[in-house]
């Protein structure tokens, strides 16, 4: 049973930060691209960056490029995202996946998702 856990949202004010993880079990991540996804109220599913399996590859929606920074501790067996100057328009749930193909992490995401973590920005 593979199951992925998103931690560390919250409501943080325009201009702060946040940390947000993902811990896998039931499945190694190391051997997996692994990417994070949002979805603001009323809106589609979209992607926000994604790490190669060995950490060595990251890739990132023009929306978040600068602000953000995806990592992983395979040791750990989860991945992290790092997201500073948060905006009001970052307000949605955030979601893991992953993926054997680079492809499908970075559009559509995998075939198992987390249960979300909720990130808030007040203006």
């Amino acid at each position: 049973q593979v199951e992925l856990v998103e931690s560390g949202g919250g409501l943080v004010q325009a201009g702060g930060s946040l940390r947000l993880s993902c811990a896998a079990s039931g499945r190694s991540l190391s051997s997996s691209n692994t990417g994070w996804f949002r979805q603001a109220p009323g809106k589609e599913r979209e992607f926000v960056a994604a790490i190669g399996w060995s950490g060595g590859s990251t890739y990132y929606a023009d929306s978040v490029k600068g602000r953000f920074t995806i990592s992983r501790d395979n040791a750990k067996n989860t991945v992290y995202l790092q997201m500073n100057s948060l905006k009001p328009e970052d307000t949605a749930v955030y979601y893991c996946t992953f993926a054997p193909q680079w492809r499908v992490v970075t559009t559509t995401g995998g075939d198992y998702w987390g249960q979300g973590t909720q990130v808030t920005v007040s203006s």
